[in-house]
């Protein structure tokens, strides 16, 4: 098994909605705001590559909303999918799977590309992977979260009949060396990676923990639909992570990859932090 980091570019989110009920002159120490209250944040997926089979996990904002829409998100910097996806020699016509943690659009937008007048799969080769569960929840979202699942993100991956599904089973076996976990505090069963790899285990976080600044356990967005349970959710899993060392992959740091967390006398904290490049 070989991974590779796909970084799709940064945007910005509203610092207060990324921390929720902990107060600006705390979260502001580790992720500054501009003077519109907004901080930066990556997207940063992950590829796989192991037996034949290229893996995309999640694929950022993509390109084809409008310029009203990207205005709200201030994207920035010099890398796409596409560029990230070069520079390890591959293309996206390579893909065998895409693996989407959750359907909100900056984690799937890339599925779905626009040509002329149709929105059709980006990447034309794979499978695309969701959960029954979730699809359902996405396709018919509540209020709050209607804004964050566009259709033109979610149908058309049904449309192409290129999406499958996978059980609502907790550790479920996806490929060698890959297990699912589900979470349900962010949005109904989100789906995170568990890798072993070189004798360790890699958990891509998605957003049960978006970065090193959401360690301590009040760190809980407001994005978050059930910010009770995420409490639950992220207080078992980074005990498990502190006692057996996992590495945390994270998606939207905008400046760490990997992380590690140890148990202290102030609860779980950060442990070390790295490059994926660094795991020996």
């Amino acid at each position: 098994m070989k991974l590779y980091t796909i970084n799709t570019g940064n945007f910005k989110l509203d610092g207060g909605a990324m921390f929720g009920v902990v107060p600006k002159s705390i979260w502001q120490k580790t992720n500054p705001a501009d003077d519109n209250n907004m901080c930066s944040w990556a997207m940063r997926c992950l590829l796989i590559e192991d037996g034949g089979r290229l893996i995309l996990v999640d694929n950022g904002l993509g390109n084809k909303q409008d310029e009203k829409f990207f205005g709200h998100y201030y994207l920035h910097g010099n890398d796409t999918l596409d560029k990230s996806l070069a520079a390890h020699g591959f293309h996206r016509d390579d893909i065998t799977d895409v693996f989407l943690t959750h359907l909100h659009f900056d984690h799937c937008g890339g599925s779905i590309e626009r040509q002329g007048d149709k929105l059709v799969p980006a990447f034309k080769n794979a499978v695309y992977w969701s959960n029954q569960q979730h699809w359902d929840w996405a396709v018919s979202p509540n209020a709050r979260e209607k804004a964050s699942f566009l259709k033109e993100n979610i149908l058309p991956i049904q449309e192409s009949g290129q999406l499958n599904f996978i059980p609502t089973q907790n550790n479920v076996h996806f490929h060698d060396g890959i297990n699912i976990r589900f979470a349900y505090g962010h949005t109904d069963a989100m789906m995170l990676p568990q890798l072993q790899y070189k004798d360790k285990t890699i958990v891509y976080m998605a957003d049960l923990l978006p970065s090193t600044g959401h360690i301590p356990l009040p760190y809980v967005m407001s994005y978050d639909m059930f910010p009770l349970q995420t409490l639950q959710e992220k207080k078992a899993f980074l005990e498990e992570a502190a006692a057996n060392d996992y590495i945390l992959y994270l998606e939207h740091d905008p400046i760490n990859e990997c992380c590690t967390v140890q148990q202290t006398e102030k609860g779980i904290r950060l442990k070390d932090t790295f490059s994926l490049t660094n795991i020996l």
